[in-house]
């Protein structure tokens, strides 16, 4: 299965880094542009809010802006008694789950209420068919840090293990095996597909399961700076969501002081405006009169 709206993924070069799909919820339906996230669980979109960021200049980009509840027949909020309300503390058995996501991002988060709607579904074969799936997602009241400077204008679309997204929800009802894949092309262009289970002559890389946090997560055995290896194994999340590598220490400072020992260039005074400890100089130089950069 794929989203109805086709399986391509694509990059938004005002968007930033991240990944991005079309999904159609609701009853009549509405198409919303979200950005992939492999790093976190929850699917949730922008919902009647005062908090939250506009939506992208481009209407074509972004089709709708929020998703309004009343709006869709097939809405319905989500009780507090509900296995998938991780706050029940903070609700009573009367009103609706609320929810509070937080990101890696500094200030980053979305906070709301849940709710059950529609998702739009194909197959994909030669004739596909439609069909909708029936699942939970968060409504995003408010939206901080990263997600007001259109990181994810129209929600974010959680791909992570725990049984609160989507590709989860969906193995539960039977509608596809547990697993899914995503594919990024060099021009931004790549797919996504849910219960696809590879084909025999790929190759698998195994992940780590951390039970009490769930993630992809997997394990590097080996790192090379130059012609130094050292023998370290580090375990590492697979985040889509996430534009840069970050890594925890020793890692992280043998892959640093290694890189520095080797370069030749000038380190470059600290920048408040650079996020990165590590950069240089870098020499410029003319060969038949084009202009390169040494790097």
């Amino acid at each position: 299965l794929t989203f109805s709206e086709g399986n391509a993924t694509l990059k938004v070069s005002n968007l930033g880094f991240l990944h991005y799909a079309l999904v159609t919820v609701g009853t009549p339906g509405h198409t919303f542009m979200v950005a992939l996230d492999t790093g976190s669980d929850l699917f949730w979109l922008p919902c009647q809010c005062d908090g939250c960021t506009p939506p992208p200049s481009s209407a074509a980009s972004a089709p709708a802006s929020f998703y309004i509840p009343s709006l869709s027949s097939t809405s319905q909020s989500v009780p507090c008694n509900s296995d998938f309300c991780g706050l029940r503390k903070e609700c009573s058995t009367t009103s609706s789950c609320p929810y509070k996501m937080v990101y890696v991002s500094a200030d980053t988060s979305s906070s709301g209420f849940l709710v059950e709607d529609v998702l739009y579904l194909s197959t994909e074969d030669t004739h596909p068919q439609f069909l909708k799936a029936q699942i939970m997602f968060g409504c995003g009241e408010v939206q901080t840090g990263s997600f007001l400077d259109a990181a994810a204008p129209n929600g974010l679309f959680g791909l992570g293990v725990d049984m609160i997204s989507v590709p989860s929800i969906l193995a539960q009802k039977g509608l596809t095996s547990n697993s899914f894949s995503m594919c990024f092309g060099r021009d931004g262009i790549g797919r996504i597909s849910f219960g696809d289970q590879g084909s025999s002559d790929q190759e698998e890389t195994p992940l780590d399961i951390n039970q009490k946090h769930p993630t992809y997560a997997i394990t590097i055995t080996g790192i090379v700076v130059g012609n130094n290896l050292m023998d370290l194994e580090v375990s590492t999340i697979f985040d889509t969501g996430t534009s840069f590598t970050y890594l925890a220490d020793p890692a992280y400072t043998y892959i640093t002081d290694g890189f520095h020992n080797q370069v030749q260039a000038n380190r470059h005074a600290a920048d408040s405006r650079i996020p990165f400890e590590y950069c240089y100089d870098l020499r410029l130089f003319y060969v038949t009169n084009k202009f390169y950069k040494n790097h």
